[in-house]
């Protein structure tokens, strides 16, 4: 991407197919399949303005979708509005290192300040060190460790 500058918009109907081809590239890289009726369910509800689910894209030179971002502000008993959660982050592989999971975490920010979050934090995979240089320049690591219940 020879262009720097990032445009990042909401996500938008007519964005259905590149997003869907981003939100595999995600699966694929977390080596994780949902059934087709949870993608199809995330979408709607990502462009459900009555939901808490909000989702981004950014947009290179051509105003090509080559990055999306899915996060959501919940109420915590440690703040008066909440934290927003930033749930998925991919930027398409060939466009990677070009600023865009900078722009579209910074876009997250300002929607979280907009709102009145008083926090916005995300979970990578230990492994995912090229994502983790990034986070580490706009972010700090905290020392919370992650527990899930075990599968019934």
């Amino acid at each position: 991407m020879a262009d720097r500058t990032v445009q990042v918009r909401s996500l938008q109907t007519g964005d259905r197919e590149r997003w869907n081809e981003l939100w595999l590239g995600y699966l694929q890289f977390y080596k994780h399949d949902l059934p087709a009726d949870l993608t199809d369910l995330t979408w709607r509800r990502l462009l459900d303005p009555a939901h808490l689910f909000q989702g981004l894209a950014a947009l290179d030179s051509e105003q090509r979708i080559v990055g999306i971002v899915h996060f959501h502000i919940h109420a915590s008993t440690w703040a008066r509005v909440g934290y927003c959660y930033l749930e998925d982050l991919f930027v398409d592989p060939a466009c990677r290192g070009s600023g865009l999971g900078r722009a579209l975490i910074e876009a997250v920010y300002r929607s979280a300040d907009e709102q009145g979050a008083e926090r916005v934090y995300w979970h990578t995979e230990n492994t995912n060190d090229r994502a983790q240089h990034l986070y580490r320049q706009v972010a700090e690591l905290t020392p919370f460790i992650q527990f899930r219940r075990r599968p019934l």
